[in-house]
């Protein structure tokens, strides 16, 4: 789909660093691996209740 290299990760994190500054980046970072972590979990809990939803009684 999207083939993103080096370069252009580069150029994409030099764009968050002017942006945001050195001090905000973890923080940002630990923010979205904390609700992706969040939504990967709910995913999950979704899918264990579908499967529980179709197995016959």
């Amino acid at each position: 789909m999207f083939r993103i290299g080096a370069g252009e990760l580069l150029l994409i994190f030099l764009i968050l660093l002017l942006l945001f500054g050195a001090k905000r980046l973890p923080e940002i970072g630990r923010s979205l691996a904390r609700a992706l972590r969040e939504f990967r979990k709910a995913s999950k809990e979704l899918e264990k209740e579908e499967g529980e939803d179709k197995q016959p009684e």
